[in-house]
């Protein structure tokens, strides 16, 4: 929609002026009438002059907020069009490939089977004989390949149980359940001699078992609000059909695995409440026959991933500063099963950051790391501590528990391995193959076409630092102009900003995004991860602020545009670089933290900020005053935009109601929103649509285009 140029105000003064002198002269008897009648015509069409140009304006900028929240929804809508792949498993022989994909109706999720040279022949494995659409998920092979168990909620919506497919002459037989469950059930498992399946289960759960989950009402006697939703270890014996409730009453469990004789299982585990003392889990194992967990070992920072050894001598596992549960981040360690007696690290001084493990039949350890920006997937020979790199990409393949997005199997000779792969350009399907070469397997989205997003690595050196991030292009790019940047700050700290399909919302309207990841980030080795201890705002925003120094260099940035943004630790970035810098024009902090002191108390993690801050705030309130953008709120003069969810556990909406106070008191441009029944991750579409377009408005209005660039985009949009 296009609108006539309006006159200014002095315009119309001007000719109003010119047309009172006229009227005097050819008239002098209505001089004296038309003077005086000038006081009150020219305020009159001043302001009639003014409202038209401010109601056009008004409606210009109506006109564009819709096209804009059009646009994102658009782009998320399509997102959610996707199909999906989650989950990936190959049969132990690796001749056959189960994998679970988003179905064609809105929250379900269906489980397929195929011979892994034919993918075409899938079958669907599902617990409904009608093959209904469901939510389906964890498909999880038989030690013997006969079986597969898996979750569905087909009985009872939203109320997953367990069941059972086998196997016969390459088809399978209608699933059999085995559970019946009331509350959050997750990570089957088979015991190695194929008659039991183990599983985490919440009995009665209020809410998802995840610290970014929308957290519940904190009312009653707080005490005891820790002995809810406790995640415990059951086995199900799948002869007798009958549930043991394993793990002791009294402990949180997060991980587990399996002893090859299948008499014991070792886990991760805690005192409740589990979103907490995650941070502070032991090492444990416990015998089927028994109702005590012994403990194996105490960690003095952060594990994942327990792995028993096939040898049943050794377990190893991932031991390192970690910020976020399933992120994991730090070193391999081996540890006899007896006890401490036998930790070793062996993968010490490591460039890179190991993130998920499997024992190899010939006591070997096959294990994926960030790497820089890419993913690798490398072997460790423990009679040597040398590892040897099989595979490398820039594609993303989120390896972990949670995810099983990679999968090995057959002989250790030649063993066949099956990923989950997306990167910036690529939505997500299963590659398979030898480490050699891998062939893509599933078309899920051949029919669809996504924007080309051009993206380039980036790497700078900073305080003696290698530093790693990536550069995104503005859609439609043109090296002869300059074009705004926005810098997105990641989550964690110990987060990585890696390729991703669903970035590219910004490039299209015309920004430059940098995903830097400075010290403190995963993929140059724990040192790295570690060298934001008790550094906070300082070293991690130097390497970011020294990024944009590089990118500068690179292309052509409007350095009167720049802008900072990020969720989370991002957030909280967010909120210290503007008491630090005024290098950025306008600022977007979500869920962000402004005052550690403060927030040590109020969030529902506190546990992981003693290892970075070397003790609690009661002990050593500096170290955190010295990180908080509330010390040095006075120095805050850039516009922020702040955004949280009303039930936010992890970053308490208290922190960004104390920051947008200040900013509003010191007369900083600032603006607060909360968006109810939210959590630290948002869910609800209309929400995620909202902060984007915020986001969006916000770049705008405080790093406006020059008008010269204006018509170009303008025009380029014609």
């Amino acid at each position: 929609m296009s609108y006539p140029l309006q006159k200014s105000p002095a315009k119309e003064q001007r000719l109003l002026k010119r047309l009172i002198r006229a009227i005097s002269d050819s008239n002098p008897y209505l001089s004296k009438f038309i003077n005086k009648l000038h006081y009150v015509l020219l305020p009159a069409v001043l302001l009639s002059a003014y409202s038209n140009a401010n109601a056009q304006a008004k409606q210009t900028h109506a006109d564009s907020l819709l096209l804009l929240r059009e646009k994102v929804s658009a782009f998320l809508k399509q997102q959610s069009g996707y199909r999906y792949v989650y989950q990936v498993a190959l049969s132990p022989d690796g001749k056959t490939i189960v994998y679970n994909v988003g179905g064609p109706e809105a929250g379900t999720k269906g489980i397929f089977a195929a011979p892994l040279k034919k993918p075409d022949q899938a079958v669907r494995i599902t617990a409904s004989p009608e093959f209904k659409w469901s939510n389906d998920n964890d498909p999880t092979w038989s030690a013997d390949g006969k079986h597969i168990a898996f979750l569905s909620d087909e009985a009872k919506k939203g109320q997953p149980q367990l069941y059972v497919s086998s196997i016969s002459n390459g088809k399978f037989g209608k699933a059999e359940s085995y559970s019946n469950l009331n509350g959050y059930v997750s990570h089957p498992s088979w015991s190695p001699d194929n008659n039991k399946i183990s599983l985490l289960y919440v009995n009665n759960a209020t809410r998802a078992p995840s610290p970014v989950a929308a957290k519940s009402k904190a009312v009653g006697v707080i005490d005891s609000l820790g002995n809810q939703d406790v995640q415990q270890l059951i086995v199900i014996d799948l002869q007798k059909k009958q549930t043991l409730e394993l793990s002791p009453s009294g402990l949180y469990v997060f991980e587990y695995d399996w002893s090859p004789d299948s008499k014991s299982l070792v886990y991760t585990a805690s005192l409740p409440p589990g979103d907490d003392n995650w941070y502070i889990a032991k090492l444990y194992s416990q015998q089927l026959t028994s109702p005590k967990a012994e403990v194996i070992y105490q960690p003095s920072k952060q594990i994942a991933l327990p792995r028993w050894s096939l040898d049943g001598k050794h377990i190893a596992f991932i031991e390192g500063l970690m910020s976020d549960q399933g992120i994991n981040s730090g070193e391999i360690f081996t540890i006899n099963t007896s006890g401490p007696a036998g930790l070793k690290n062996r993968t010490p001084d490591s460039k890179s950051t190991p993130t998920w493990l499997k024992w190899q039949k010939d006591g070997s350890i096959l294990f994926t790391e960030h790497s820089s920006g890419s993913s690798v997937i490398s072997l460790l020979d423990l009679s040597t501590d040398k590892i040897k790199r099989l595979w490398q990409t820039e594609d993303a393949i989120h390896a972990g528990r949670e995810g099983m997005s990679i999968s090995v199997a057959g002989p250790t000779s030649a063993p066949t391995n099956a990923l989950i792969r997306s990167s910036w350009n690529k939505l997500p399907d299963i590659w398979a193959g030898s480490f050699k070469q891998q062939a893509q397997l599933t078309y899920f989205n051949k029919d669809i076409t996504i924007p080309q997003l051009r993206v380039e690595n980036v790497e700078w050196a900073n305080d003696g630092f290698h530093v790693q991030g990536w550069l995104q292009y503005p859609e439609n790019y043109n090296p002869a102009l300059k074009y705004p940047l926005l810098v997105n700050a990641h989550g964690g700290p110990a987060g990585v900003g890696k390729p991703s399909f669903n970035t590219g919302i910004y490039s299209q309207l015309g920004y430059f995004v940098f995903f830097p990841n400075p010290r403190g980030s995963l993929g140059q080795g724990a040192k790295f991860t570690e060298a934001n201890r008790r550094d906070w705002g300082y070293g991690d925003l130097r390497d970011i602020i020294s990024g944009v120094d590089a990118v500068r260099k690179k292309v052509n940035v409007d350095n009167d545009r720049v802008g900072l943004f990020g969720w989370s630790y991002g957030g909280s970035t967010a909120m210290f670089a503007v008491t630090q810098t005024n290098r950025f024009r306008a600022v977007v902090a979500g869920a962000g933290a402004a005052d550690w002191l403060s927030y040590y108390g109020q969030n529902s993690i506190d546990q992981w900020m003693k290892p970075y801050f070397g003790a609690s705030p009661y002990d050593d309130p500096d170290a955190y005053a010295r990180s908080s953008a509330m010390t040095f709120i006075k120095k805050a003069k850039t516009p922020t935009l702040i955004l949280v969810g009303e039930l936010d556990g992890e970053s308490p909406p208290a922190q960004s109601f104390q920051f947008w106070h200040a900013l509003k008191e010191l007369g900083t441009p600032t603006q607060l929103v909360v968006y109810p029944d939210e959590g630290h991750s948002f869910f609800k579409q209309e929400d995620r649509v909202d902060v984007i377009v915020r986001t969006v408005e916000w770049f705008k209005k405080f790093m406006p285009a020059p008008e010269s660039a204006n018509r170009v985009t303008e025009k380029a949009g014609k």
